[in-house]
């Protein structure tokens, strides 16, 4: 499909990141764009990207995902890519960070998008891309909650998808690997000092910073994600970064253990 000029996108989480790269190639190409942060007035003037125009929205807070809505009115193009990395050992994990974190990763997303279908359904065109995390696929220690945070998210997406191509609005989820944003230095995180699970969690974290750092760049992400604006028929999953097609081959060849015992040696954990 030809680029869209007139086509109206809305990017959460467009301050930094994969949000940032999305942003700035769509409003390139000529879209519209309305980015959204939790706190936009705080975005410096330099840091400010021409033609999108910025918005507030917490996805945490259901009155601010329906202000929101309200406010950008009918939009062609959705992508969700605003979210909380989170980290703890299950048993520490404190129920109000996890509902937290559904809120903003999971059902933020899904009632934003309840909000602007109408619209897309209409027209009989819409795009609506999710961006998850390999983490949804290969689950690892100490990342619990986020792995199933993301593969909620998933799960809701590629539902979503059958019930919405007959109309012509197409969902697509994007599973990036080790991404080069800086979300280490944002992830929050739940154990205590004492916690029987320091030295593992100290030593994943540790790892985790490393393969993040050494990640692909948030623009290869971006490039996934308008290709599948941009198609006739988008595919329902793309993987990027992280070596996604070996990865992705290897877990349909070898026993689940294996795969299991591969991601933890990989975050420096033995067990």
């Amino acid at each position: 499909m030809a680029r869209a000029t007139g086509r109206t996108a809305l990017v959460t989480g467009a301050s930094s990141g994969i949000g940032l790269a999305v942003a700035r190639e769509l409003a390139g190409r000529g879209y519209r764009v309305i980015g959204t942060s939790r706190r936009p007035e705080a975005i410096a003037a330099d840091d400010r990207l021409p033609g999108v125009e910025y918005m507030a929205l917490d996805l945490a807070d259901r009155d601010s995902v329906q202000a929101c809505a309200d406010a950008v009115g009918d939009v062609d193009i959705v992508v969700h890519n605003a979210g909380e990395s989170q980290s703890g050992p299950v048993e520490e994990l404190p129920a109000e960070a996890v509902d937290r974190l559904f809120q903003t990763n999971v059902f933020g997303a899904v009632q934003l998008t309840q909000r602007l279908l109408p619209h897309m359904r209409a027209q009989g065109y819409g795009r609506v891309i999710t961006v998850g995390s390999m983490l949804a696929s290969f689950p690892l220690a100490h990342r619990g909650s986020y792995c199933a945070a993301k593969a909620a998210l998933k799960g809701f997406a590629l539902s979503a998808r059958q019930e919405l191509s007959p109309f012509g609005v197409w969902v697509s989820h994007v599973e990036p690997g080790s991404i080069a944003t800086g979300i280490g230095q944002r992830r929050t995180h739940y154990i205590a000092d004492d916690s029987v699970y320091r030295d593992d969690y100290d030593t994943m974290i540790a790892h985790l910073d490393a393969n993040e750092q050494a990640g692909i760049s948030p623009a290869k992400v971006a490039a996934t994600i308008v290709t599948a604006i941009e198609a006739d028929k988008p595919r329902e999953f793309y993987a990027v970064g992280s070596s996604a097609p070996v990865v992705f081959t290897l877990k349909r060849l070898v026993p689940r253990s294996v795969v299991t015992t591969m991601v933890a040696r990989r975050h420096g954990l033995k067990r």
